[in-house]
């Protein structure tokens, strides 16, 4: 009896061992099958940082989405179960935790659609998705379980191959924005059921990689060729503006070296011409330039092209009464780029100059001289690239007409109040003034053509291709950009120009600041010249470009 006692004392304890240590690790075991954790992407500024989408399901009800969503990352619940209900899937009848990590980072738009859905799929046991943890996942779900695209595909992506991750899956429309740029694999997918077959499958899902279909050769040629169509069609030549070779000479100088620009006359005398002329004669964009652009207008959700890299350099020409917020870059839910940074790599042409409100003008001091924009607000503070070229117009006075035969009516105090609205510290950062003469109207007829952009643009090419050699591995690309430092060190000046830019620096009463523009300048000139070293002719040449330092703006 006590024997029997004995057996069933110690099979009671064993028993409750079992009950209290493995019927609970059972449990546990099974509560970590169902934490799946998805990974995703948040930009700031024109890089992203992962997102790791958790989704938990435990005993309970309802949906519940935590990590400092906004608006519209709340509402993708409703859509992600629309979506899932239409595509045959159900919501499981149990409590749904979602968490966006890391808790701290805001999170904003309507891309986390996608991964919020394979994460409910793939924790409720209805696919299995061993693929989930190899790829970056965003995308906006419509109630068919169709696939919206989302803005930020190229820093998306590019984090992607940083953090090693097997690639992106990609909204169709996002993905072929990083065609050609090779940074990893990235499928493009319309609906919802094309990315769990790449999540079921992974590489052996047959599912076309947009890179690999971007390096087809005939593809690219016929693209190539359509984007030179759409590059040239609008862009007047230069040989079909008459007149105006000092100005020309000037243009072509700005964008040798990437230089600033200010055009002054009267209405009629070409000025947007030729500032719009500027776009056929610059360099295409090296692929490190590219990329840079076009990661801008990727953030901004505004693609340059479907199939191929960027090569042309965007010229942005905003309207004289735009904000400040419009130029720099901002917004209240959240901060995206402005006219300044859009215009990356390329050109930034700013119509009637003068009458741009003061406030916006003064905005542009530090643009201009950093090469990049800082916007602050209470909880953020982003930077976006920004080293544009400025190109801007005015007219010499209130009427227009100063310089135009008799036509003006203004008083030289008028005309010197009217230049005088741009500051001294704005005109600092600007390398090139040029006057802009009326071309009298009965010598067109016969007047000969010039050279065409193509010709001038081949010299720009390679002075450009000089500084790009010089500046190789340091983040610039042309004498515009060098610092103080490197401005000390390419642009040394023999005794004689030394002397010359002294005398320059005492008659004119130059800034410091102008004095290294003047040495940039010259610079960019000896490269065109293909002299190694500044000579007294090119520093002569640059310091003749200071129109409004060395004479009184009203009696130009």
């Amino acid at each position: 009896m006590g024997t029997i006692f004995l057996f069933l004392l110690k099979s009671a304890t064993f028993f409750s061992f079992f009950m209290f240590f493995l019927f609970p690790a059972r449990i546990f075991a099974e509560k970590l099958l169902m934490l799946i954790n998805i990974f995703s992407a948040k930009c700031i500024g024109i890089d992203a940082v992962p997102v790791t989408v958790e989704v938990d399901m435990t005993a309970g009800i309802g949906i519940h989405l935590v990590g400092l969503a906004d608006v519209a990352v709340k509402e993708s619940l409703l859509r992600t179960v629309t979506a899932l209900q239409s595509l045959g899937f159900r919501i499981p009848g149990k409590k749904i935790v979602i968490n966006l990590a890391p808790a701290d980072l805001h999170k904003k738009g309507s891309g986390y659609d996608l991964p919020i859905a394979i994460g409910i799929i793939a924790a409720s046991g209805q696919k299995n998705l061993p693929w989930t943890g190899s790829y970056i996942i965003m995308g906006e779900l419509g109630l068919d379980g169709s696939v919206r695209p989302v803005p930020g595909a190229l820093p998306i992506t590019e984090m992607a191959r940083d953090r090693g991750f097997e690639g992106c899956i990609l909204p169709y429309e996002s993905a072929c924005e990083t065609a050609g740029y090779g940074l990893t694999k990235v499928f493009g997918v319309k609906t919802l059921l094309d990315v769990i077959k790449i999540l079921e499958e992974g590489p052996e899902s047959g599912f076309p990689d947009i890179t690999e279909t971007a390096a087809d050769p005939d593809t690219e040629r016929r693209n190539t060729a359509a984007s030179l169509c759409r590059h040239t069609d609008d862009i007047p030549d230069f040989s079909g503006i008459y007149g105006q070779e000092g100005a020309k000479r000037g243009l072509e100088i700005a964008a040798a070296g990437g230089h600033n620009v200010l055009m002054i006359g009267p209405p009629g005398s070409g000025k947007s011409t030729l500032a719009k002329a500027m776009a056929g004669i610059l360099p295409p964009m090296s692929a490190e330039e590219s990329l840079q652009t076009s990661k801008i207008y990727s953030v901004a959700g505004r693609s340059f092209s479907d199939s191929m890299p960027l090569t042309g350099r965007p010229f942005r020409a905003p309207y004289h009464n735009t904000s400040t917020a419009s130029l720099l870059g901002g917004g209240s839910e959240s901060i995206i780029p402005g006219e300044i940074s859009l215009a990356h790599n390329g050109v930034l042409f700013l119509d009637e100059f003068c009458e741009i409100p003061r406030r916006v003008l003064e905005s542009l001091r530090g643009p201009l001289e950093d090469r990049s924009v800082t916007i602050s607000r209470l909880r953020h503070k982003i930077s976006y690239p920004a080293s544009f070229m400025l190109v801007a117009a005015t007219n010499p006075c209130p009427c227009g007409y100063y310089g135009d035969r008799d036509r003006c009516t203004c008083t030289p105090s008028q005309r010197a109040s009217y230049l005088s609205r741009l500051s001294g510290p704005v005109m600092d950062r600007i390398d090139i003034h040029l006057w802009i003469s009326p071309v009298d109207t009965g010598k067109l007829i016969d007047m000969p053509s010039s050279e065409p952009s193509r010709v001038v643009a081949e010299r720009v090419a390679a002075a450009r291709a000089v500084q790009k050699e010089r500046f190789r591995g340091t983040g610039i690309f042309t004498n515009a950009e060098m610092t103080g430092s490197m401005t000390t060190e390419y642009c040394r000046l023999p005794e004689e120009c030394s002397r010359f830019m002294k005398l320059t620096v005492e008659k004119m009463g130059l800034s410091a600041r102008a004095c290294h523009r003047i040495l940039k300048l010259s610079r960019t000139i000896a490269d065109m010249d293909g002299s190694a070293e500044i000579r007294l002719q090119h520093l002569t040449e640059a310091s003749a470009y200071r129109l409004l330092d060395r004479r009184d703006p009203g009696m130009i």
